[in-house]
């Protein structure tokens, strides 16, 4: 199946993998705020609820420091919704100081760890220059 837009996530290709799977977690918790992204409930055989998910798929994409922050300003410079998650996340232990703590750093000075993005597939595609697909 073929969507307009996408739904990506990029991640710093220097985290520890307990660091790549809490931050993939957190930032696609920021992007399923938009409830238009969410598909109906999901019920198994026996009438089990589940909650819905995205109706479409998460594209997971690692890059350097230096492509993070640029794709981080590309996003930013078109308007793209976004989530971010910074290092300093990692010694914080609720959203209240999560919010805190992204509040106390000027946007140019983060310490960006990972982003998510959705919008329109072409718009996502360059705002990812220079990741790669994480394997």
């Amino acid at each position: 199946m073929h969507f307009d837009t996408k739904i990506a996530v990029l991640l710093r290709d220097d985290l520890a993998g307990w660091q790549r799977l809490n931050v993939t977690a957190f930032l696609a918790s920021g992007i399923a705020a938009n409830p238009d992204l969410l598909g109906e409930p999901y019920a198994d055989a026996d009438d089990t609820p589940y909650l819905p998910m995205f109706r479409q798929p998460v594209l997971v994409f690692a890059g350097t420091r230096e492509v993070l922050t640029a794709a981080h300003g590309r996003a930013v410079g078109r308007g793209m919704p976004m989530a971010v998650f910074t290092a300093d996340l990692f010694a914080t232990g609720h959203d209240e100081a999560n919010r805190a703590a992204v509040a106390a750093v000027a946007r140019e000075k983060l310490d960006l760890v990972g982003i998510a993005v959705h919008g329109p597939r072409n718009a996502v595609d360059k705002v990812l220059r220079g990741a790669v697909l994480h394997g």
